[in-house]
């Protein structure tokens, strides 16, 4: 199958391997691929230059953001960051036309002038923007009425989203969430393809917000493991 990732960064890297590794044609966009590849420096969470990914994965082809969307025969995995997610997507509205678009992006607004701060080991905590009576994830699905967005991916770190078996044999928990019941599906596809076995489907893009807010939780919990602490969370029915 043809697949878009849209974003180079880490989350990014680790579904770009392993639908590399999976047997799919992988087509990444960026925003600028001269200036993606002309990067020697690591990004803001320390991941290294993309063009040493790509040394590292040969046959993966870096696109514009548009080109990597229209290149996908169906399946495009947003990677683009929360805060200029709605504004890139929506400018590539026409390539996006009809297919399936797994959004993970959490909508963090970062240093936040607020009463009352969160401290974190790097600094204030992000605060959410949308919250409580909007997310992202509807964002993205109103300004792209013609693509079936898929809230997927976004309570767990994408290294483990790829390879759920890494933690506890893989018995945690994957959740769904989207407007059209075939494109929630086909999201529900691609996580057993990469070996979860427990997806609960949320129903509509409403569910979002949830998925969205849970994002303080699943930090709370990685600031009491110990950072850097890789987990899962199990919905015991």
């Amino acid at each position: 199958m043809k697949i878009a990732v849209l974003g180079t960064g880490g989350g990014a890297r680790a579904h770009i391997a392993k639908l590399v590794e999976l047997g799919h044609e992988v087509h990444v966009g960026t925003r600028d691929p001269r200036a993606t590849l002309a990067r020697t420096e690591p990004d803001m969470m320390g991941t290294g230059p993309f063009k040493e990914f790509l040394a590292e994965h040969p046959g993966i082809a870096l696109h514009t953001f548009g080109d990597a969307a229209a290149a996908s025969d169906g399946l495009v995995i947003n990677g683009i960051d929360g805060h200029n997610a709605v504004a890139a997507l929506s400018a590539i509205g026409d390539q996006l036309t009809g297919k399936t678009l797994i959004d993970y992006a959490v909508p963090y607004r970062y240093n936040p002038d607020i009463e009352h701060p969160w401290p974190t080991p790097w600094g204030v905590m992000p605060v959410l923007d949308p919250c409580d009576s909007d997310s992202l994830g509807e964002q993205i699905q109103r300004a792209l009425p013609a693509t079936k967005v898929v809230k997927a991916f976004v309570t767990q770190e994408q290294d483990t989203v790829v390879n759920p078996k890494a933690i506890g044999g893989g018995d945690h928990t994957m959740f769904v969430a989207g407007e059209d019941a075939d494109a929630r599906q086909q999201a529900t596809d691609l996580l057993t393809s990469y070996g979860w076995s427990d997806v609960l489907d949320l129903g509509g893009i409403v569910a979002a917000r949830g998925m969205e807010m849970y994002a303080h939780l699943h930090g709370a919990i990685g600031f009491a493991l110990g950072f850097g602490t890789h987990f899962g969370i199990k919905v015991v029915r």
